[in-house]
């Protein structure tokens, strides 16, 4: 297969895929169970979590289903199946049930043999050759993994554990952005029953996805003040703030629009008024310097903690010598071939992602803890909130997450193996599928405690 075919599946995959919620990619069952508050956003809840009695390794029985169908995630590959790879790209580490009977099905197998065809320029006029399965639209995704490693030199200390240091520490800076937007009378087509035709109309799909890749130098600085009369050491108001220095080594921004003419009797057709009915462009730069600022406030007293924070202040990449490159097919019935343009030079990009706003509260008894987090920013508004009853041996949990406009349960156990080796073990609702539909996950982690 062509290079730019093989490009051109990657694009729908990754303009189709779900924004993987935050337990999807988790490490620590016992967060995912009480539905993944307090992730680390927040510097300074971070640096609370550093002093936690825990530390967790995950074990990925989801990797058991991605290398079973290795095979089948090959773009180049004649029995390539787009929906699993949307899937496992969302939710790679979790087992997810029923995954295999809807990637399996028969209403799967009519939107893989679409992008087969439609990448083959091999498209059927009657579209009902695809009917099955109807895509969902969904509100946009986006979301920045930016983990961070480094250390704290602490300069000064004091007394009740207070002291004020230096962070220095690096780290990958990867950004996502996608919207998606499928024609609802395409949708009602694919998704029908029956046979169904819509003459003389332009249905479209349109798709917008921007990917930064860059390295994060961080400076910062961290700080503990002691309260009067704190119950313990870790009592105190956290305070840090990172500078993140970024080098960005590669922009990828892909837009793809493709328009579906019928005839009169419903079938496909090519309108002599679309100039091309599918057009994909592709900015892309291999060089940028940019910023992004991160501060939070924490607090602990007693059984209370509570934190406050806000990421990617003033974030901006500068992308420079940025070129844009165009494919076209002007004709997806007869296998021809994409037409590619010429490379041209479109100046310098400035590329922003929202600012995010967390706040988390939680409270810790001697049988039982409860959790929450609220946050704006990537995807829009979100919630996470959780329970955990503790007995000698065992603890059970219980909670949910709201994020880009759907709820999902959590719920989970945690079993003592002995006095620092426990397993956990969490079910939730992972909606990370084309149809945007929840299927019981399961994830598990091993934890370490001090």
């Amino acid at each position: 297969m062509a290079l730019h075919k093989v490009a051109f599946v990657w694009f729908v995959c990754v303009a189709s895929a779900t924004q993987a919620f935050a337990q999807n990619w988790s490490f620590d069952a016992r967060k995912v169970a009480l539905g993944s508050p307090g992730t680390g956003e927040n510097l300074a809840s971070k640096m609370i979590e550093e002093e936690s009695e825990y530390r967790s390794m995950v074990l990925p029985f989801g990797l058991i289903q991605v290398f079973r169908d290795f095979d089948r995630l090959n773009p180049s590959k004649d029995d390539f199946d787009v929906i699993r790879t949307m899937e496992y790209a969302a939710s790679p580490l979790h087992y997810t049930f029923g995954r295999d009977a809807v990637s399996s099905g028969q209403s799967a197998a009519g939107l893989n043999n679409f992008v087969t065809d439609l990448r083959n320029a091999s498209l059927s006029r009657d579209l009902n050759r695809y009917r099955g399965l109807a895509p969902a639209n969904q509100p946009r995704a986006e979301g920045l993994a930016s983990p961070n490693w480094g250390k704290t030199i602490r300069v000064k200390t004091g007394p009740g554990g207070a002291f004020q240091g230096v962070y220095v520490g690096a780290g990958p800076y990867l950004a996502m952005q996608t919207d998606v937007n499928f024609d609802g009378q395409l949708v009602d087509i694919l998704g029908s029953a029956t046979d169904t035709y819509v003459p003389d109309v332009t249905m479209r799909l349109g798709s917008a996805t921007r990917g930064q890749m860059a390295a994060a130098f961080t400076g910062g600085y961290r700080a503990r003040l002691a309260l009067p009369s704190a119950a313990s050491d870790r009592d105190g108001v956290y305070l840090a703030a990172n500078y993140n220095f970024l080098r960005g080594f590669r922009y990828e921004d892909v837009n793809l629009a493709l328009h579906l003419d019928t005839d009169r009797t419903g079938l496909l057709t090519i309108s002599p008024q679309t100039v091309s009915p599918l057009l994909v462009t592709r900015d892309h730069a291999t060089s940028g310097i940019g910023r992004a600022i991160d501060v939070g406030l924490g607090l602990v007293l007693d059984r209370w903690n509570a934190g406050f924070g806000v990421n990617g202040i003033a974030n901006r990449i500068k992308w420079t010598h940025v070129e844009r490159t165009s494919y076209e097919l002007n004709n997806p019935f007869l296998g021809g071939e994409f037409v590619d343009g010429l490379p041209q030079p479109i100046g310098d990009v400035d590329a922003t992602l929202p600012v995010d706003y967390r706040g988390n509260v939680g409270f810790r008894a001697d049988k039982w803890s409860a959790v929450a987090e609220a946050g704006q920013g990537y995807g829009g508004a979100s919630f996470h909130g959780g329970y955990e009853y503790r007995f000698e041996a065992l603890a059970v949990r219980g909670g949910g997450i709201y994020s880009r406009q759907m709820w999902n349960p959590t719920a989970g156990v945690g079993i003592n193996l002995g006095p620092k080796v426990a397993v956990d073990v969490a079910m939730y609702g992972n909606a990370a599928n084309i149809e945007r539909e929840r299927h019981p996950a399961v994830a598990v982690s091993l934890r370490f405690n001090h």
